[in-house]
């Protein structure tokens, strides 16, 4: 019961509070979960709108000739046209299938962006002007099939008004039962960091084809609902279950950064319900059965984004940072690199890295404007910082380090954590690289990561740093926050490929464990994500198929 003594912004904390302790896993209790996994009800990863009208893209990403170390340099080419041929390759190289999996009968698909256990909760749309073969309206992306649901037409001059030609609105969902079903009270979270993956990937994928990225910042939740047709998911025509709802994440500007788009008129022409517009189609069910998880519910309540003014976020440290000596050694063409990125399941416990490499990678995930996918973020100010637990870095004493992105913040660490730490810079100058204990810590980050053998035998493993208290006033930065960390993951997803090694988020780990080896003792700072990257070792059982090759 809410007590009327207390404000409204203290009771949202106090619940946020409520929902980051409670899905915390423990060295002797682990975050409420099902228990046991229900096959039978096993979501759909593939959300589809039955009936409606679809445009069958082309597959077109091998006609691409950007490489991945030019756009990590933030050398971008030229800005190609808006056609149905280059937003294919968008969608391709972003959200799109990278492969089929075969095991024993068994087949599933892998994606350009990564999911906590392959679930897939995101959900991409598109919201366009009229272009060949395209008519002005919102879409659904359908990676199954590599095609664009149409959800809506859009016939308001207003709209192609605010469009001009000039770039496109990628939105993003997530469906929070997908990831419910397998974990339970904490899967909140990796939708959060999935939807961050998700932002990387359309960014990367963007800027290959010379196009900027830009968070569109001051977009509400509600707002972003209605543009996507969110509330038109029932079938009002039939006494069927309602298909699993989904929950607004972010709208992403792709196009001329100088030409953001004005809100206020997309939502002004958009077609309304009681005008008697046609929302095409039937979201698809995607289980029989569901369980509920009412502290999921209270997050997504109490994180709920209102319109934000623009300039609200002050921005951090965004400069481009001096070239390393070391670029990743395989020069891949980005198409190739995005579709060959996997989520490594076990590594080989001998593999080492070069410091300079290591160094390279470090570079990548400080924030430019230019760079993507830190563009993405141009009005966000930088707030996760990662502590690297490092094992084999040739050149570099394995221990415990900290990269402080925002190197302004180097007191405010200090005080958080242990007093007798070494703060002792590291590495090249441009690099706000910290060793504070050297030391052999691979049993540690094992333990750390709910005893996973894959945190030690990897060159490093990291968690990742975020100042969840100045949510207090601004609930919904909390979701920010994991979205940052999404973002630095699928930035070493990709730089560990360039490396010819492999990545892998772990979203199992003992929070309060890594709390106390770094002597953090409240929520100043708290690690909400944990990422580990070494040589991998395959698996043989498995066949790989190539991802689209059975589409009629």
């Amino acid at each position: 019961m809410t007590n009327p003594e207390i404000g409204l912004d203290t009771q949202r904390w106090q619940a946020l509070l409520e929902y980051h302790e409670c899905s915390k896993h423990h060295l002797y209790r682990y975050a409420p979960g099902p228990g046991a996994l229900d096959w039978v009800n096993q979501p759909n990863p593939f959300r589809e709108f039955r009936d409606a009208p679809r445009v069958k893209l082309p597959l077109a990403a091998d006609t691409l000739g950007t490489r991945y170390n030019d756009i990590r340099r933030g050398q971008l080419p030229p800005p190609s046209d808006f056609n149905v041929n280059n937003l294919a390759i968008l969608f391709e190289l972003s959200l799109g299938l990278s492969a089929w999996k075969l095991q024993d009968g068994n087949r599933w698909a892998l994606r350009c962006n990564p999911s906590s256990g392959n679930l897939h909760p995101t959900e991409g749309y598109m919201l366009c002007p009229s272009l060949v073969g395209l008519p002005a309206g919102v879409y659904h992306y359908l990676s199954r099939d590599h095609m664009l649901e149409q959800r809506t037409v859009v016939t308001d001059p207003r709209w192609g008004e605010v469009f001009t030609g000039r770039g496109i609105l990628i939105g993003l969902t997530s469906i929070h039962w997908r990831e419910a079903w397998k974990y339970g009270m904490r899967a909140w979270r990796y939708c959060q960091h999935d939807c961050g993956h998700a932002i990387a990937a359309v960014s990367y994928a963007a800027a290959a084809l010379g196009w900027q990225t830009r968070l569109v910042f001051s977009a509400a939740d509600d707002e972003i609902a209605t543009l996507l047709g969110l509330h038109h998911h029932k079938d009002i025509r039939s006494a069927a279950a309602s298909a699993e709802q989904e929950a607004a994440d972010v709208l992403l500007w792709v196009g001329d950064a100088d030409k953001p788009p004005d809100l206020g008129r997309l939502l002004q022409a958009l077609p309304k319900s009681q005008d008697h517009a046609e929302w095409y189609g039937r979201a698809n069910l995607l289980s029989t059965a569901h369980v509920p998880w009412p502290d999921i519910d209270s997050i997504h309540h109490v994180t709920h984004k209102p319109h934000t003014p623009h300039g609200h976020e002050s921005h951090g440290p965004a400069q481009p940072y001096p070239a390393c000596k070391a670029d990743p050694a395989a020069d891949l063409s980005f198409s190739r690199i995005a579709r060959q990125r996997r989520s490594a399941t076990s590594f080989d416990s001998t593999t080492h890295i070069p410091a300079p490499v290591f160094f390279s990678m470090l570079k990548s995930l400080m924030a430019s404007h230019s760079t993507p996918p830190w563009n993405s973020l141009a009005s966000f100010q930088v707030r996760v910082h990662p502590v690297f637990l490092i094992h084999r870095v040739t050149g570099l004493k394995p221990g415990l380090y900290i990269f402080l992105r925002d190197p302004a913040i180097l007191q405010d660490m200090k005080r958080a954590m242990r007093a007798d730490w070494l703060w002792q810079k590291t590495g090249p100058d441009h690099l706000p690289l910290y060793l504070l204990l050297a030391h052999d810590l691979r049993d540690i980050a094992k333990l750390i990561c709910c005893h996973q053998n894959i945190a030690a035998d990897s060159c490093f493993a990291l968690g990742m740093l975020a100042p969840v208290s100045i949510a207090a006033n601004e609930p919904w930065r909390y979701r920010h926050f994991f979205w940052e960390c999404g973002i630095l993951g699928q930035v070493l997803y990709l730089e560990a490929e360039a490396a010819g090694i492999r990545a892998t988020g772990i979203g199992c780990f003992f929070d309060d464990e890594m709390h106390a080896l770094l002597g953090i003792k409240n929520h100043s700072w708290q690690s909400l994500y944990h990422f580990t990257v070494g040589g991998p070792i395959e698996d043989s059982r498995l066949t790989t198929l190539p991802p689209y090759d059975a589409r009629d």
